[in-house]
């Protein structure tokens, strides 16, 4: 051991006298658990950059094993006696155990070993006890132990590395030799602060992660005094984190900057990140700056614009600022860098993707050619098409969809359902998969495709959907049983296009789809190209591409279909069609590897799906060949948006500019409630139980299937409640026209008249103990209330969006007078909230008010049109789910597991 040189000061024995004794080449090593997850690729490095420094390596169970390194193979025992009995000479340990078995480690070490000098711990959050009996026992053994939490010692002068992965996998990189000693709480940072000081011209000498559990056993005082006794280190630098005293009490004798992090930790009161790195009041960053500031007599922190230093140090708080701070205090002792600055600190991006968002040039570097080997990996990444997202359970979660518990507003891919209103149905469909609203072109485009394909005269679909209507099914179960023939055979055609059209053009580095002129030499002259084409006739096909044309729509690969089709003298299928505007609506996002090749493949079976619940919400009676609603096809195709004819599947007209809004508003308003609906929950769940580990095998017709069959008339259908409740107020009422001012009605008398009733009602049912009296619908909120005058801040916004339009609507207009009524009266303590469900309800009653009074529907067909309107807005959000669970889940990811479900009995 080394006695000499010991300083009086020093709390503890230590053997080390320099930091040139840290890492010499004379050191053997010994690895305990050398065969774990972090020391199988950790050691070959060390072992190979040292000159094959590793005698050995412990795991239990593995003795007469080796780890094979460039280096040279090194044996494996079961245990250190082992090794010692063996005969091999090691004065080093590096311990990798789990925590719990480090002491037992270090102990073993101690007892085994007599020629044992220094034991390195990379192991995080050593037990405070544990660690005491650690120090002990190397006390009295005369044992240096560095660690625990670090990732050891590298000499950068002698080519040595002990313990963990300082310098990263390639250390004579960042590992320069020069006159800069490196002393860090942060093992990554003590790499990343050699490569900082490199791009200045400065090297390193020893670099040593202290660790920074809460026990630190080599510790600043004991470094300092090493850093004093080393002639090769002119300077140093620290890297400090909050928590314990180690540095108050140093003193330096040679220029020191030190970098205090951690301010903001100063509010916490438990450990965030290292288990050390918790202060107290007199041991945050901010005391710690003021001990290094008086060490080295300056009055503030060390910034390029305000470079506050002395000869014997500086302070910082940025670890960008250390090359230039070092450089200043060098520069008053007249001391210059070890050599020619190594790079810079600009940032060098290896790849970019800004979305296609526009953004400043400071906040859009370009990119640079990366180093060797990842310049490879770079480039295959770039030959990636679209995201490939992790697997996960996906259980009761959601990369599509979330709901804010305080405001209660929902976001499908970030646009919050408010602002879904204000989109078109089809444009909301279209960026439920794509994650992104189409441009005025894709409109057109997705109004074509969706209208292609409305028209289900003939189809047995109809037929099945018909014979449920028949049996007085509700309008989900109508839809599911029309949605169970859109099978995989019946897209099978389309998403083979889409994934050919994807193949073809994936290296034409063309973002803009709408780009003309594009040169399809090598498309048409493609193999595969070939199976787009077909020798018989489509009328479809044909009118999709003339409806194309009459809109003004662009896109490549229509215009690439319709050169192949020309170049081979075959057709065009109205499938293909299909596949080439879902490839062109899919992809921007898809270049931009937001979206997946998996989606934009499965994009015309879910446009089939769409097109197929719309259609199939009218009867046969509504549909012939050609015609849908008494509309040619192929007028829809050219000239009807899906949103009209969404409206004139439900109405049998086509809208006027007033319920054409009040439409959307409406759908877009019953996007999504999250994924904790019973309805996402029924679209997951079919999802999950195909398997979406195979995603090939997920039936995207069943994931609709679920979110119907989860629907019903306590979700979905319970919006008829608040029509039935408007329609008792205003059904003898006279009502006109529910869209005039000028309706003739005092609505605050009826407020008032129906709050007494109710008061009444109300009064007699609680004397007679009836807790169960029925509540007036859409009032009140279990989130907003208490306050003297409530809102739904939904509704508020919906509110404000008519009102701007100029469009009135008596039916809300009597929501509001009634909860004022409700508190004049009594009824309530507070004036009650107005919530969004009453917007629904509202919003239909109107539309649907003037044929409900001259009698041409009943309180049956409005009860069947509030809840089909609920399934068609509400298909916008599971389609989100489905496709989002297809791309993320794993297979049977709903299932709740045996111990969490109860028996009743």
């Amino acid at each position: 051991m080394h006695q000499s040189g010991i300083a009086p000061f020093r709390k503890y024995f230590v053997g080390i006298n320099s930091l040139a004794e840290l890492a010499t080449k004379k050191d053997r090593v010994c690895v305990l658990n050398i065969t774990g997850g972090e020391s199988r690729t950790v050691t070959p490095v060390s072992h190979i950059y040292s000159g094959g420094n590793i005698v050995c390596g412990t795991a239990p169970g593995r003795s007469g094993s080796a780890m094979k390194t460039a280096a040279g193979d090194i044996p494996v025992f079961d245990n250190m006696a082992e090794a010692v009995n063996a005969g091999v000479k090691f004065n080093v340990v590096v311990v990798y155990l789990p925590p719990s078995g480090v002491r037992d480690g270090v102990i073993e070490a101690i007892r085994v070993n007599p020629d044992l000098e220094k034991i390195v711990i990379l192991t995080e959050k050593v037990p405070v006890r544990d660690a005491r009996i650690i120090r002990a026992m190397g006390q009295l053994h005369g044992v240096d132990i560095f660690g625990a939490n670090c990732l050891g010692i590298a000499d950068a002068h002698n080519h040595i590395r002990i313990g963990g992965a300082l310098g990263g996998s390639a250390p004579e990189e960042s590992l320069l030799p020069g006159s800069v000693a490196i002393y860090s709480n942060s093992g990554n940072f003590t790499t990343t602060i050699a490569v900082y000081l490199a791009t200045a011209g400065w090297g390193s000498t020893v670099s040593l992660s202290s660790g920074k559990d809460i026990y630190i056993h080599y510790a600043a005082p004991e470094w300092a005094h090493a850093f004093h006794m080393d002639d090769r280190s002119k300077a140093a630098v620290m890297y400090v984190e909050p928590g314990g005293y180690y540095e108050h009490d140093l003193t330096f004798e040679k220029p020191v900057v030190a970098c205090v992090v951690g301010r903001w930790k100063a509010k916490l009161t438990k450990a965030c990140g290292h288990a050390g790195a918790i202060a107290g009041s007199g041991d945050n960053a901010f005391a710690k700056e003021e001990w290094f500031m008086k060490k080295f007599g300056v009055d503030a922190l060390f910034t390029p614009d305000n470079p506050v230093c002395t000869e014997k140090g500086a302070v910082v708080t940025n670890i960008a600022h250390i090359p230039a701070a070092l450089t200043a205090v060098m520069a008053k002792r007249g001391l210059k860098p070890d050599f020619a600055p190594v790079g810079d600190l600009s940032m060098k991006c290896w790849f970019s993707n800004t979305q296609g968002i526009e953004l400043p040039k400071p906040l859009n570097p370009p990119v640079v050619k990366a180093m060797a080997p990842y310049d490879e990996q770079i480039g295959s990444l770039g030959e990636q098409v679209g995201a490939v997202f992790a697997r996960q359970s996906m259980k009761d979660a959601s990369g599509a969809s979330m709901m804010d518990s305080k405001t209660q507003v929902t976001r499908v891919h970030g646009v919050a359902v408010l602002d879904s209103s204000t989109h078109a149905f089809e444009e909301n469909l279209v960026q439920s998969l794509i994650r992104e609203y189409p441009d005025a072109n894709g409109i057109k485009l997705a109004n074509v495709a969706l209208n292609a394909f409305v028209n289900r005269a003939g189809h047995i679909g109809l037929a099945a959907a018909d014979a449920a209507r028949e049996s007085g099914n509700a309008p989900n179960t109508v839809l599911a049983a029309a949605v169970a023939m859109v099978g995989p055979k019946d897209v099978e055609f389309s998403r083979h296009a889409a994934a050919t059209l994807v193949n073809l053009f994936k290296k034409v580095h063309i973002d803009d789809p709408a780009a003309s002129g594009v040169d399809f030499s090598a498309q048409l002259g493609a193999a595969e190209a070939d199976a787009l084409v077909s020798s018989a006739a489509c009328e479809r096909g044909a009118a999709m591409l003339a409806a194309i044309k009459a809109r003004g729509a662009k896109s490549m690969f229509v215009d690439f279909l319709e050169a192949l089709a020309q170049k081979t003298g075959k057709h065009l299928r109205g499938q293909v069609v299909l596949a080439a505007i879902a490839t062109h609506l899919g992809w921007k996002p898809l270049m931009r590897k937001r979206l997946s090749a998996l989606t934009v493949s499965n994009m015309p079976w879910h446009f089939r799906v769409f097109s197929t619940l719309i259609g199939s919400a009218a009867g046969s009676a509504q549909q012939s060949t050609g015609k849908f609603c008494n509309v040619a096809d192929a007028e829809l195709m050219k000239s009807y948006s899906f949103t009209e004819t969404a409206y004139m599947a439900l109405f049998g007209n086509r809208p006027d500019a007033d319920a054409l809004y009040g439409f959307s508003v409406l759908l877009g308003l019953i996007t999504s409630n999250g994924p904790g609906t019973i309805s996402a929950q029924g679209a997951k769940g079919a999802v999950s139980a195909d398997g979406p580990e195979a995603p090939e095998r997920v039936q995207i017709n069943k994931g609709y299937i679920g979110f119907l069959t989860h629907t019903g008339f306590a979700h979905g259908g319970n919006g008829f409640e608040a029509i039935a409740f408007l329609l008792d107020r205003f059904r003898d009422s006279g009502l006109k026209d529910p869209g005039s001012e000028s309706h003739g009605l005092d609505l605050a008398a009826m407020a008032t008249a129906y709050a007494k009733q109710y008061k009444g009602y109300k009064s007699k049912a609680k004397a007679e103990g009836n807790i169960s009296y029925e509540k007036i619908p859409c009032v009140n909120h279990p989130v907003f209330k208490d306050k003297d005058v409530n809102y739904d801040p939904r509704e508020v916004f919906v509110n404000d969006l008519f009102r701007k339009r100029g469009s009135y609507n008596v039916f809300h207009d009597f929501y509001h007078n009634l909860v004022q009524a409700l508190y004049k009266t009594g009824v309530s303590k507070n004036v009650y909230c107005v919530n969004v469900d009453a917007v629904i309800a509202v919003i239909l009653l109107k539309m649907l008010w003037k044929p409900y009074a001259e009698g041409k529907i009943s309180d049956a067909t409005m009860e069947a049109a509030a809840f089909t309107t609920f399934l068609f807005g509400r298909m916008i959000g599971s389609a989100a789910e489905i496709d989002d669970h297809t791309n993320r889940g794993r297979n049977m990811d709903t299932r709740t597991p045996a111990s969490a479900c109860a028996y009743v009995s």
